[in-house]
């Protein structure tokens, strides 16, 4: 069946923000907790795809804490976002050539709305999706299906027309969960190996060969 539908995630899909997320983790970690050894950056790259809280969470069960992570992570972010975050390269002409195909567009992430906002609207795709789901839209986050069937059923689409485009284990998880194709990434942070056991419909090694899935 074509797909109709393209739900794209954000950090790690269309925008490099990875260096920015690292550093406002560690950033977080020197205030908040400058007493201990600082966890390696790989205990924050396996939470790529979920919310702060939980993430932070994994850190503290003190909820006033991980409020207080929470707010201090977004400020440094928010302060060094537009130095540090850029586009994949050639992801953004392809997806305003998946635009120009008449196909649905859609963000789906675990960040705050307007966080995602302004990712979006750094790469230059501030009218091109159709529509965006942030963690303050939803009740339940990646991996639950969530998220992906409250795009779904606001665009009114099929699920088996639609693909979820990420590159986390959190994205693939979401995708299946939610009936819908998914295709998974390899130009972020994870490779291969990483996302092999859970069979991804779709491989996409470079933003190019999302052409493959709507000239089928």
């Amino acid at each position: 069946m074509t797909l109709s539908t393209f739900l794209f995630d954000l950090d790690g899909t269309i925008i490099d923000s990875i260096e920015l997320i690292l550093r406002s983790y560690r950033h977080t970690m020197a205030l908040h907790r400058c007493n201990e050894p600082m966890p390696p950056d790989d205990v924050w790259i396996q939470g790529l795809g979920t919310p702060l809280w939980t993430q932070f969470g994994q850190i503290t069960d003190d909820k006033d804490e991980i409020e207080a992570m929470v707010q201090t992570y977004r400020t440094y972010n928010l302060t060094h976002h537009d130095a540090l975050v850029k586009p994949y390269e050639g992801v953004v002409d392809e997806i305003r050539r998946l635009k120009q195909a008449r196909k649905r567009l859609g963000v789906v992430t675990s960040k705050l709305r307007d966080g995602a906002m302004r990712g979006i609207r750094i790469s230059g795709l501030d009218e091109v999706f159709d529509i965006v789901v942030g963690c303050d839209d939803v009740t339940n986050f990646k991996p639950h299906p969530e998220p992906v069937l409250k795009a779904v059923a606001a665009l009114g689409v099929k699920h088996q027309e639609t693909v979820f485009v990420g590159d986390s284990r959190h994205d693939m998880e979401c995708g299946r969960a939610a009936g819908v194709k998914t295709a998974a990434v390899l130009w972020g942070p994870f490779d291969r190996p990483h996302l092999e056991d859970l069979s991804p419909d779709y491989w996409l090694e470079k933003p190019e060969d999302l052409r493959q899935l709507y000239d089928l």
